[in-house]
Formats: structure tokens, C-alpha cells, sequence
């Protein structure tokens, strides 16, 4: 293998836990994409240029914060729906949205992602990731690398051309910050961390049959739904029915497909019925949060774009087995 396919080979490598690593600075799995994609043909352009200051890890680290930081200048703060306003009231069918760069999205999982072996699971939480969108980009950089990544204070240092002084200064910042946050999906993160089957299979069953009494009996009284880019969201179990209610027509006879989202938090890719009525078209996905047993809430992300990058068919035919369509 000559010298360049040993640095090509080196620089791939990284890819999955430079997604990781971008996905929790920018929000959105695309643009985590399109940041290491610029990572990487950075550091491919300047590899001669490397002056074993630091490590290779540690110097690439620092392209791709700085390609972050490039994003996020101009950018404004990702958010999930609970925290952006109080639930609806009275139940209608969702109409308002925002734009599609200004929510948090999920990301697949991938067995190269360094969550899968190192780190902590509940850091690629999407309540987590909420949690580090208030920080100013900088101290999240900072805080993701030592905090999450566990890079020492020194390599931290490295990627961030800061001090060690400097970056242990800004880690209390951001660590403060994170403590006070005072956002409404900190409830969500200490969700549990092991997926109930039974109970998935219990929403499921109770989805595809569009048994409301039988959904109602699997959230919490307090259970909560929102449904990204549309800006609201609804909470307790009056008025999940009234809302159930609501979306039955579009949601009757849909199919839910298996997937694992943001450290294996189980997920569902809802394929909903056309007008034709020939097949399903790709709907939205459903990620579950489950405390003690029961829904504490679903977000359901609308993004058709998200089928095909969590490798999900793109369509669901009559004739398609649900065993085919299910296999994770």
C-alpha cells in the first residue's frame, strides 16, 4: 500500500466518529455530513502540512471544529419543539411549521460511532443535544471533545488552539450553562436507556390497528407527541386522544418500520397511505422516549430526506412482507 492509500485510509477511519463529533456540535445529521465532507478534504489538502505539534486525531479534531464554528456563525439555535413553546391547546390538525434548518433532527446509528464503545450513550440523546445547543459554539466545542469524547484538558487544548488554562476555564462556563439551562426536554434525559420490546411491539400493534383507547394506555399521563417541522406539540393523555382523533385519516393503515436512532433509542419509520392507494409513501419518524415502562414522549420528525439517509426504503408496496420491511 503505497504512503498516499495508508493517509486515505487514516483520514476514513475517522469518519464515523467525525460525524458523531459534528452531528452534537450542528444539530442536524445533513449538515453534520456536509462539515465532515469539508473536514476531510481539508485534511487531505494539508496533510503535508502536519508539524507534529500535536497528534494526527488531535489536529484533525481542529479542522473539523473550525469548520463547525464556520457553520454556526451565522446560524441561529436548534431546538426540539417542547422547547420552543407551551403545548397546544385545543387540539387541531398541526398546520404552522418553521423552516427545516432551525430544528434538531436525529442521526442513524453506526457501528463505527465511538458512542458504540467510549462514549457515554446518553451524550447523543436528543435531549442532550438540545441541552448543548444553548451553549455559545466555542464552549460546545470545548465541552463535547473533554466531556464527551474524553480527550484530555491538553489534547482538548490542541484542537481548540486554546490553553489548557483557557479550556478547563471554559468547561465551568459551559458546564453552568448546561446546569441552567431551564429547557422543558431536560425532563427527557433520563429516559430510560434500555429499550422495552414488549412495549414497542404494544405500539406497534396499537398504531398500525389506530386502536386509540390502546395507545392511550401506554403513555404516561403526563405523555407528550411533537411533530418537527410543525411547531406544535401536545401533552396529557386527553388531549393525545383528541389529537389521535384528529390525524386519524391520514394515519389509518400506515405501516411502522424498525430503526435505532441516537444511541440506539428505538425508532419507527411511519410509511402513511397515498391518495392512489397503491403503496405507502415514507411519513415520518417516530423516536420513542420511555421512563418506567410507559411514553413519556414521541417526536415524530417529518422529513422525507431522512428515509434515505438512514438507508430506509423509499417507498412501501402492497405487496412488500412486513418481515422484509422490518429487518434492522
Amino acid at each position: 500500500m503505497s504512503e498516499r492509500e495508508v493517509e486515505l485510509e487514516t483520514i476514513n477511519k475517522l469518519r464515523p466518529e467525525l460525524t458523531a463529533y459534528c452531528y452534537r456540535m450542528l444539530g442536524s445529521i445533513f449538515d453534520a455530513d456536509d462539515a465532515v465532507q469539508d473536514t476531510l478534504i481539508r485534511v487531505w489538502q494539508s496533510w503535508d502540512q502536519f508539524r507534529h505539534e500535536s497528534t494526527r486525531r488531535s489536529w484533525i479534531y481542529r479542522i473539523a471544529t473550525n469548520v463547525c464554528l464556520d457553520k454556526l456563525r451565522n446560524a441561529k439555535r436548534r431546538v426540539l419543539s417542547m422547547d420552543l413553546s407551551d403545548p397546544t391547546t385545543p387540539i387541531v390538525v398541526p398546520q404552522d411549521t418553521l423552516p427545516l434548518t432551525e430544528w434538531i433532527w436525529p442521526m442513524p446509528d453506526t457501528a463505527g460511532d465511538p458512542a458504540d464503545t467510549v462514549v457515554r450513550k446518553d451524550t447523543i440523546r436528543l435531549a442532550f443535544i438540545a441541552a448543548l445547543q444553548t451553549l455559545p459554539p466555542r464552549q460546545r466545542a470545548v465541552l463535547i471533545l473533554h466531556d464527551v469524547f474524553r480527550l484530555t484538558a491538553r489534547q482538548t487544548a490542541n484542537a481548540m488552539g486554546m490553553t489548557s488554562a483557557a479550556v478547563n476555564s471554559a468547561l465551568q462556563r459551559a458546564r453552568s450553562t448546561m446546569g441552567r439551562a431551564n429547557i422543558r426536554s431536560d425532563t427527557l434525559r433520563d429516559t430510560d436507556n434500555d429499550t422495552d420490546q414488549q412495549l414497542l411491539d404494544r405500539y406497534v400493534e396499537a398504531f398500525e390497528r389506530y386502536d386509540i383507547n390502546a395507545l392511550m394506555t401506554i403513555f404516561h399521563e403526563n405523555g407528550s407527541v411533537s411533530m418537527p417541522p410543525f411547531v406544535m406539540w401536545v401533552q396529557g393523555r386527553a388531549n393525545l386522544k383528541s389529537f389521535y382523533e384528529a390525524t386519524r385519516s391520514h394515519c389509518m393503515g400506515s405501516r411502522l418500520m424498525r430503526v435505532s436512532v441516537n444511541g440506539s433509542t428505538p425508532a419507527l419509520a411511519q410509511y402513511a397511505s397515498t391518495e392512489s392507494n397503491e403503496n405507502l409513501d415514507p411519513w415520518g419518524i417516530h423516536v420513542l422516549e420511555i421512563k418506567a415502562g410507559k411514553i413519556a414522549h414521541i417526536h415524530i420528525f417529518i422529513d422525507s430526506a431522512l428515509y434515505t439517509r438512514f438507508g430506509l426504503p423509499t417507498v412501501w408496496t402492497r405487496e412488500s412482507s412486513s418481515l422484509e420491511l422490518r429487518r434492522t
